[in-house]
């Protein structure tokens, strides 16, 4: 499985349009996803202190378009993750299928995130 940080308001957009992306997929050419143990870093570097975030769980097997394992864009990985570990890159909007689970990203009173269980 891959996971995929986004807003309550992409999220609900993708529902209502049918397929989700994020604006990466415009201005990168493909969505920026995660493993389960690269959630965390993630949040904490390019969220932080934002609430109100979802965690969408990815079946990379129910996806259309291509997944590439590729560094991190912008070269250095987020702290807690090892260097020359890959990213997983969803090149084309993500059909809903594909999107088997949801999870809130929790916000606690020191802006730090946290994350249930991702099973």
């Amino acid at each position: 499985m891959i996971y995929h940080i986004t807003s309550r308001r992409a999220w609900r957009e993708a529902q209502q349009r049918g397929d989700y992306r994020a604006e990466s997929l415009e201005t990168e050419g493909f969505i920026h996803c995660s493993t389960d143990v690269q959630v965390l870093p993630v949040a904490e570097k390019y969220y932080p202190g934002q609430r109100n975030l979802l965690v969408l769980k990815i079946d990379p097997a129910r996806l259309s378009p291509e997944l590439k394992w590729e560094p991190p864009s912008g070269g250095a990985p987020p702290p807690g993750v090892a260097e020359g570990e890959l990213f997983p890159h969803v090149y084309g909007p993500i059909d809903l299928d594909a999107i088997v689970k949801i999870f809130d990203l929790e916000t606690n009173a020191d802006g730090k995130h946290s994350i249930p269980a991702l099973d």
